[in-house]
């Protein structure tokens, strides 16, 4: 997994984004432990994607926004994007034992809503939506699933290691059963998530869903939302850890690549399909954010 890091003012905590490589999956599968060097992972940050936390026996800290929690067996910390998380304290994973899943919506499928709080409409991303930026949900593996869930984690490690022939479908299927079992353990503690959580930030991103693929600005999404612009640019930034523009670009980029995969469109009708008009302007954001051009993209990912 590779990351960016977005330095914010001193008081606020840094944003890493994920960076899409070609032709890899955006699954990323780590350990947990005192061993492992987790960048970033001794600083308080937050993710722009989403990730869950297993620890199949007791042992080390999480710091999740301003919770110190101590961990124990069968701990389960799903970590929305803009959840805050760690410190400056080097050996809260000493004695830890679990593993890290991280991924974006696009491991998911082609049908996956691109903005993450649109996600409460599904199935296996609502636990994922909350935008607090405070700290993780917790939940517990009950004990007789633990080893299942531990099996399970290293079937999907061991895919993503081995790339044998049809590891992509298998690490998709490995994916889909772990958020299935996610949905099942939140269901009762995140109730009515998708209609009640974060509701300016649930209608801010649920504009930029209807109409990225037309021109959209900071200012025609606070008019829509009924707030002001810079009221909106500093709620969506502490909320969340990236500003209303950046995410109307997500959204757009997250199309683009879906459609550069799939189709043999035009690079020129894809940009315009996404929201950029300009063709030259297209191919410099794309560059700029995956490090080469849509063609590129495309003939790596072909």
């Amino acid at each position: 997994m590779r990351t960016r890091r977005t330095p914010l003012n001193d008081d606020q905590p840094a944003t890493y984004a994920w960076q899409h490589v070609p032709g890899e999956l955006a699954v990323a599968v780590m350990r947990l432990g005192h061993d492992t060097g987790i960048n970033g992972a001794h600083e308080a940050h937050s993710h722009d994607f989403p990730g869950i936390a297993y620890f199949g026996a007791a042992g080390g800290v999480v710091r999740t926004g301003r919770q110190v929690r101590h961990v124990e067996a069968g701990d389960l910390f799903v970590i929305a994007p803009g959840d805050v998380m760690g410190s400056a304290h080097s050996d809260d994973l000493v004695g830890a034992h679990g593993w890290g899943v991280f991924f974006t919506a696009d491991a998911l499928g082609p049908d996956t809503p691109g903005a993450h709080l649109a996600w409460r409409t599904h199935p296996l991303l609502f636990p994922f939506v909350r935008g607090g930026a405070t700290g993780a949900l917790r939940l517990r593996v009950p004990q007789d699933q633990r080893d299942e869930w531990t099996a399970r984690i290293e079937a999907l490690h061991d895919e993503l290691q081995q790339r044998r022939e049809g590891y992509r479908e298998a690490v998709s299927a490995h994916l889909v059963l772990l958020l299935v079992g996610v949905s099942r353990l939140a269901a009762d503690v995140v109730g009515d998530l998708r209609e009640n959580a974060e509701p300016l930030l649930a209608e801010v991103f649920d504009v930029i869903e209807r109409r990225y693929p037309e021109p959209l600005s900071l200012r025609e999404v606070a008019a829509a939302v009924s707030i002001s612009p810079g009221h909106l640019t500093s709620t969506v930034r502490r909320r969340t850890g990236r500003t209303v523009q950046e995410w109307i670009t997500e959204r757009r980029m997250v199309q683009a690549r879906r459609l550069l995969a799939v189709t043999e469109l035009p690079v020129s009708d894809i940009g315009r399909q996404v929201g950029f008009p300009d063709a030259g302007y297209f191919a410099r954001t794309f560059g700029k954010l995956h490090g080469m051009s849509p063609t590129s993209w495309r003939r790596a990912n072909g």
